[in-house]
């Protein structure tokens, strides 16, 4: 199997895709991931969907509206930033800007005058620093090599910190089986109760909620659609009766159900 992930090789992406595939190929971008894997170039993708400090992974949660794709598999993954540079004394620091946001603090506390750089992932941060020597990035320590060195470790402003990332399927690898449901809702409404009225779906049948975000359509001002993470699977009754029930409330837009899958959780 290939999976496709974000690169260059050594972002923490690309730690969760070596527990989907043997094969990893690397993009640039969220959005490039899941386009190959819709188009069929790819077998598996993996996305970082949410983090424990930072929350939810808006380009991730996008892109999975805007692309037929499904969800097989969720990898929890913890996270280890450290500080890594060719020397002590730098200007910037660069990185992906979910680990800046989640070192910020320390930063702050540590190196309050230099500059942050938003990067494409971890990895690419990491090899600024290495072309750089005004430069330090936020990566995991094993990305230090021998050319670099790990000024600290465990930077991370909340020592908890994970991220959670799916795997994407083509449409046709969508399974009713597994501990976990995601689907997308447009209801392409707004009236008093709307929301009540999708949340109720799922209480009334004692179904929990495990994540519940709402993203910009993109048609209008105002207009909403909402991504959900259900504590079950499509092949239970109550599970499917509930997804019977948003279509009906949603019957002027749209539901993408991407499918039940479990969680694996890697701890290197």
């Amino acid at each position: 199997m290939n999976a496709v992930t974000l690169g260059p090789a050594g972002t923490y992406s690309h730690r969760a895709a070596r527990a989907v595939a043997a094969e990893v190929s690397f993009r640039e971008s969220v959005t490039a991931i899941v386009d190959a894997v819709a188009a069929g170039e790819f077998e598996r993708g993996v996305v970082p969907i949410e983090n424990s400090i930072e929350g939810s992974v808006t380009e991730s949660l996008d892109a999975l509206a805007d692309h037929d794709v499904a969800v097989t598999r969720e990898v929890v993954t913890p996270i280890r930033h450290a500080l890594l540079a060719q020397g002590p004394e730098f200007e910037v620091v660069a990185s992906h800007s979910q680990a800046l946001a989640q070192c910020r603090n320390w930063l702050e506390a540590n190196y309050p005058n230099a500059g942050l750089e938003a990067v494409a992932s971890t990895a690419r941060g990491v090899e600024r620093a290495r072309e750089d020597a005004r430069v330090a990035g936020i990566g995991h320590p094993d990305n230090a090599g021998d050319d670099l060195e790990i000024l600290a470790e465990d930077i991370q402003d909340r020592t908890s910190n994970a991220t959670r990332f799916l795997v994407v399927a083509p449409e046709s690898a969508r399974s009713d089986a597994g501990g976990k449901t995601t689907l997308i809702v447009y209801p392409n409404a707004n009236y008093p109760g709307l929301l009540l009225e999708l949340l109720e779906a799922f209480a009334d049948r004692n179904l929990n909620l495990s994540r519940i975000e709402s993203r910009p359509s993109g048609e209008r001002l105002g207009d909403y659609l909402f991504h959900f993470d259900v504590d079950a699977g499509l092949y239970e009754d109550h599970m499917a009766k509930a997804v019977e029930d948003i279509e009906a409330i949603a019957d002027n837009g749209w539901v993408k159900v991407l499918g039940s899958y479990d969680t694996e959780h890697v701890l290197d």
